[in-house]
């Protein structure tokens, strides 16, 4: 019989990501908007939940793509075998990707402009509200298909907002 610390253990150790795949590995527009995208990514894979309902076991590999108007997940085992895909209509996040577009380009003129902290502090606020309304929409539209923590849904949010980025 397993340990209480394995049972414990377990289910962070099957119900994550351990490799995610985007399928355009070219620079974002911006150098802002780059590393915010690098900085998602690596925050996700240090640190996630993530588990498909009716699936096996993970961990997964996530190959995350932005085709024909709606968002692909194609969540894959850690071999890179194919598990399921889930597609997600795009148009509940187009404000909210639009607004976080124009925040991040509202922060890269006024870091441009030499701006004030406070200003950039606003913006940074303005940012964090966008990813937190994205999140919950996200963790929503995945309810019972896939579980997700909050800390996962806005890193995803914001890759979702790096693909969109790339159309």
């Amino acid at each position: 019989m397993p340990s209480a610390a394995a049972a414990r253990t377990a289910p962070a150790e099957t119900a994550r990501l351990v490799r995610l795949e985007l399928p355009d590995a070219s620079p974002l527009p911006s150098a802002y908007a780059e590393a915010d995208r690098r900085q998602a990514v690596a925050d996700l894979l240090q640190r996630n939940v993530f588990a498909p309902v009716g699936l096996p076991p993970g961990p997964y590999v996530l190959h995350l793509a932005v085709r024909d108007g709606r968002l692909l997940f194609d969540i894959r085992d850690a071999a890179d075998v194919p598990l399921h895909a889930l597609v997600l209509a795009l148009g509940p996040f187009r404000r909210l990707i639009k607004d976080y577009h124009l925040v991040v380009a509202s922060h890269e003129q006024v870091v441009a402009e030499g701006g004030h902290e406070a200003r950039i502090q606003a913006i940074d606020m303005g940012r964090r509200g966008l990813h937190n309304e994205g999140a919950e929409l996200l963790v929503a539209r995945l309810d019972g298909r896939v579980t997700l923590d909050f800390e996962t849904a806005r890193r995803l949010f914001t890759l979702v907002c790096a693909l969109h980025q790339r159309i």
